[in-house]
């Protein structure tokens, strides 16, 4: 769960890095650049073996989907959705965890569903339980198939990783990036020369962190710590990143943020990990 936690702290910054730095920045330029920075990073470790051909073909397939797809819809969704909308509706994560856990193993088990349900309720307190109010339903299902394929991505390697004990994520950890750019290219790919010359320093910096730092090595980090703790602790951390990002605001952005809320929010949600861990060895 170390792992899970740095991720966590690693994101808790973007969201104020993003809203202060890159709001007039493309968002689809922004989710590639972050995606092919990621990419190079892991590339002087990116090795390709004949015999492992289809591994690296569903890793290219899932990265697609949990980095890739995720951010197009997730991006796709602001255009109809305020912001305070999609961190709302972001938050039901963990029961996208926990169904997708259950779909792959068949089964069903309604205990890391309470958890998930409990880390819910704690994200929503830390938000300020602002109502969602008026969001268009394909706005609202836009952002949940994104919420859909970061969760399946998530439990679909840690699925791969627990069944390949020759899995070496090192070398093997590109091809993720590599499936993701190769699905937002086509996109972006008139725009880039105009979108790179318009980058003052600052944004250059900020893409720069975000790339290499929250999805280069911020994705990689939640995967592996994803695939060695139980799946209801996954479904729980996913929410852990909001009460630190709200923390972050106030702290080093200076934003007004509602102290008590977060401080409940952030109870609950360590309870509710602590719940997911017993109920993890009960199961």
């Amino acid at each position: 769960m170390y792992f899970l936690i740095v991720t966590s702290l690693l994101w808790a910054f973007s969201f104020g890095l993003i809203k202060h730095h890159l709001s007039h920045v493309d968002p689809s330029f922004v989710a590639f650049a972050r995606l092919a920075l990621a990419a190079m990073l892991f590339l002087p470790w990116l090795r390709f073996a004949r015999a492992r051909l289809r591994l690296i073909a569903r890793l290219c397939v899932l990265g697609a989907i949990e980095f890739g797809l995720m951010y197009l819809l997730y991006l796709e969704a602001f255009r109809s959705l305020q912001a305070y909308q999609v961190a709302l509706l972001t938050i039901v994560t963990p029961i996208w965890v926990c169904l997708s856990e259950d779909i792959l193993c068949r089964t069903f088990s309604w205990r890391p569903i309470l958890a998930a349900g409990l880390a819910i309720i704690g994200t929503a307190i830390a938000l300020g339980g602002a109502g969602l109010g008026r969001a268009p339903w394909h706005g609202i299902l836009l952002i949940q198939a994104s919420n859909v394929c970061f969760a399946f991505g998530q439990v679909w390697y840690r699925r791969l990783r627990q069944k390949d004990h020759s899995f070496d994520e090192r070398t093997l950890f590109g091809w993720l990036y590599l499936g993701a750019v190769a699905l937002i290219v086509p996109l972006v790919f008139t725009r880039l020369p105009t979108e790179l010359t318009r980058l003052s320093l600052d944004e250059s910096l900020v893409i720069l962190y975000l790339g290499l730092i929250a999805s280069g090595v911020g994705f990689f980090l939640w995967n592996y710590g994803a695939s060695r703790v139980p799946a209801a602790v996954l479904a729980v951390m996913n929410n852990a990143k909001t009460p630190l990002g709200l923390v972050v605001s106030l702290v080093v952005f200076g934003e007004s943020v509602r102290l008590a809320r977060v401080v409940v929010g952030g109870v609950l949600i360590v309870l509710a990990t602590v719940y997911a861990q017993r109920a993890s060895k009960v199961a």
